[in-house]
Order: structure tokens, then C-alpha cells, then sequence
């Protein structure tokens, strides 16, 4: 049987406003995430987490990268909100952000409303601890591994 991987958040539903706690205007946490439809053969997931928008939606210059995990054990389901390093599922790596850090940044946008993908992968494969690699390097060491690919879109406006 066919399944398909789905992206979904108690925190915020798809192309949703994001609340504030999960931003850099509030307690800057991760939101929970959960997944489902995991497809046959999969060895690891990879979550990212990036804006498109950045720095100005009317006129974007780069893609602003927010969190990065890889070799997420298939056996996960999500992610609960505010996920602390020492929580995440065993075995889970992380990426290096756009902050230079290997947490979660929120969004903290300086103009206008941005896009936030929550972009998880299925990999046919375990990862190499690639020792904080950047989205980069990760999406370049994935080709040809991916399974499956879920999105869930939030949005955020900071307060004026």
C-alpha cells in the first residue's frame, strides 16, 4: 500500500499564522511536529526549516536557514514543542543554522509577512555525522537518497 508522508503541527496549521511564542518575539521554541506515512525502506528523516523571504518578501535575496536535523530515526513520530538537544529522538544529528548555531532560531523577521517551510525527508539511508554540516552540504549528500518529502508552511508578521 501506498502512503505519503505528511507534515503536521498542533502549534499552527498549514500556511497559518505562526504564534509568537515560537519566534524571537516570544520564548523562541521549536513548534511540536508530527509526521506519518513514513514510506517503505526508510532509514533516517531530515527536517529543515527555512524562509524564502528573507530578508524582504517584496523583494527576497536569500533563503534564511532556520534548523537542521538529520539521521531522525524512522521510528520518531514528531517532535514535541520546544524540543531541548538532549531530547531529540536517539541517533538524531544536527545542522548548522543561518545564526551559525545547531538549535532551533525562530523566525524574526525585519519587514513584512515570511514564509516558514517545514520541509521533512525520507532518506533511504543513514547519514554521516557530517559534524554540523550547513543546509547545503546536507541537500547535496541527500540527492539521490530521498523517498518521500513533506511541507507544512507557517507565517509570521512581527508586531510594529
Amino acid at each position: 500500500m501506498m502512503t505519503t508522508l505528511t507534515l503536521t503541527s498542533t502549534s499552527f496549521a498549514y500556511n497559518d499564522m505562526i504564534p509568537a511564542r515560537f519566534t524571537c518575539d516570544g520564548q523562541n521554541i521549536s513548534p511540536a511536529l508530527n509526521w506519518s506515512g513514513i514510506p517503505e525502506g526508510t532509514k533516517s528523516l531530515m527536517l529543515i526549516v527555512d524562509d524564502p523571504d528573507a530578508p524582504d518578501p517584496a523583494a527576497p535575496k536569500m533563503t534564511w536557514v532556520h534548523w537542521v536535523l538529520y539521521n531522525i530515526p524512522p521510528s520518531a513520530a514528531g517532535l514535541a514543542e520546544g524540543i531541548a538537544e538532549k531530547d531529540l529522538p536517539q541517533g538524531t544529528l544536527q545542522g548548522v543554522n543561518d545564526w551559525k548555531r545547531t538549535v532551533y532560531g525562530g523566525p524574526c523577521p525585519p519587514i513584512g509577512t515570511h514564509r516558514y517551510f517545514h520541509k521533512l525527508y525520507a532518506l533511504d539511508t543513514v547519514l554521516p555525522d557530517l559534524k554540523h554540516p550547513s543546509k547545503t552540504a546536507l541537500e547535496h549528500t541527500m540527492k539521490g537518497h530521498i523517498l518521500g518529502q513533506a511541507e507544512l508552511i507557517g507565517r509570521y508578521q512581527r508586531p510594529h
